[in-house]
């Protein structure tokens, strides 16, 4: 199926964990095979501002170490509850998160990471959607750098344990370059160019790109108004596994580079 060529844009990558956001997220999530609780936030828009009450300064939690004890055992609780993702994974991804940031801005309660230094850690800098993803995930005004629960959420949502509609919501985020709430032929068209490349070798003629995109909109655009929506997207998810294996694993191993690090060490 031709939908599967855009696709593939999150299939380069595995999975990044984190529910429909520490932030909102107008989808609902499927009800997890897990003895924890369900998410709060992952499952759909909380009601009220900001998504994740942003925890207060970090309590010491003699029990988690050095790294738990910088978070606090609530909050590592509640970014557990909020996420798709182990408070061993949570700890090993603050741990990261830190060693991006400067020495200088180590003291903020609340410190955001340049997209430029997020863009250094290795599965991303080569990922050919890795502008896309930072900017979607971040929160800030004007979307430069993540802080620690715009991390968590990227990694929450490319997760192994994320729900299919968390997946597919981001990956069309990604995909929706002038994030307009769609998926026009513009967009279309800077999909596969991510994907193929645009050098000589490899860039499609503009005779096989409008063959391409005339197909991808046939196959995808339910309502036939020359553009493809959330709702259409994911339908067409649902009904492809190949196109569901590509677009919901993990950037470039990511979750991997991320976690490469032995959990049993926290």
């Amino acid at each position: 199926m031709y939908v599967c060529v855009c696709v593939c844009v999150c299939g380069r990558r595995r999975h990044a964990n984190v529910r429909p956001r520490i932030q909102e997220v107008e989808v609902e999530a499927e009800p997890r095979e897990t003895s924890r609780p369900g998410p709060a936030a992952a499952c759909g828009p909380r009601p009220g501002p900001p998504l994740v009450p942003r925890p207060g300064p970090p309590g010491p939690d003699p029990t988690m170490g050095a790294t738990a004890s910088q978070l606090g055992k609530d909050v590592l609780s509640e970014y557990q509850e909020l996420t798709f993702l182990t408070k061993q994974e949570i700890l090993l991804a603050h741990k990261r998160f830190t060693e991006l940031q400067s020495r200088d801005n180590r003291g903020n309660p609340n410190p955001r990471v340049p997209t430029e230094t997020i863009l250094t850690l290795p599965e991303l800098k080569s990922n050919p959607f890795r502008d896309r993803i930072c900017r979607v995930f971040s929160t800030s005004e004007s979307k430069d750098g993540l802080t620690f629960e715009d991390f968590l959420d990227l990694l929450s949502a490319f997760s192994d344990s994320a729900t299919l509609e968390i997946k597919s919501h981001y990956a069309f985020r990604i995909f929706d370059f002038d994030d307009d709430g769609t998926l026009d032929e513009n967009d279309l068209k800077q999909l596969v160019n991510c994907l193929t490349g645009e050098t000589d070798d490899t860039r499609l003629t503009p005779d096989e790109m409008t063959q391409l995109i005339r197909n991808i909109l046939e196959e995808s655009d339910i309502d036939k108004d020359g553009t493809v929506n959330l709702s259409e997207f994911q339908h067409v998810i649902s009904r492809s596994p190949d196109f569901v294996r590509l677009c919901c694993e993990d950037p470039e191993g990511l979750w991997k580079q991320i976690y490469s690090e032995d959990l049993e060490e926290l």
